[in-house]
């Protein structure tokens, strides 16, 4: 039952990855027509600043729940290497629980603003006129999502500290 959860967890994650690699090239084509634009002598639309930034929150929390099941942020891999089994296994347990534990305190916090923002109606004003809350929906969503990646490691079915040696390039 937990491996099925794990797969719809992986599943969940790797479509918002997808979505945060769809961004990508919208906020390149919106800059280019934007800066395009002010170079001909025209006004550009008021909404390309917002909505890039709001892209560029919404690209760093939908990768961060992929980074953390496939391994993709940063490890000391030469320190957990050496390291014995009796050392690494609590330490990394140890670890699993402090990253866990962050990421729902994190999820409970930012739920608490996206929903005071739901409730109070305000309006985001800058370029163009958007709801407050979305530029917090993003983020209860994800932070619980690497929580439960996080769990998954915790659970024993994964390891975030087992690299293939074999990888590693020597002529890099």
């Amino acid at each position: 039952m937990l491996e099925a959860f794990d797969k719809q967890l992986g599943r969940v994650s790797t479509w918002l990855a997808y979505f945060a690699c769809a961004l990508i090239p919208c906020m390149f084509a919106m800059i280019v027509i934007d800066v395009s634009i002010r170079t001909f002598g025209y006004s550009p639309p008021l909404f390309t600043s917002s909505v890039v930034e709001y892209a560029l929150l919404y690209l760093a929390m939908c990768s961060a729940p992929f980074l953390v099941r496939e391994k993709g942020h940063v490890a000391i891999e030469a320190l957990v290497s050496v390291m014995p089994d009796s050392v690494r296994r609590p330490l990394a347990k140890t670890v699993y629980v402090i990253c866990m534990s962050v990421s729902f305190l994190f999820a409970y916090l930012c739920w608490g603003i996206f929903w005071d923002y739901v409730i109070g109606g305000e309006l985001d004003v800058r370029g163009v006129d958007m709801p407050y809350w979305l530029q917090f929906l993003p983020l209860p969503l994800c932070f619980a999502l690497i929580a439960l990646e996080f769990s998954m490691f915790l659970a024993g079915l994964r390891s975030y500290y087992s690299y293939d040696l074999g990888e590693v390039k020597d002529g890099v």
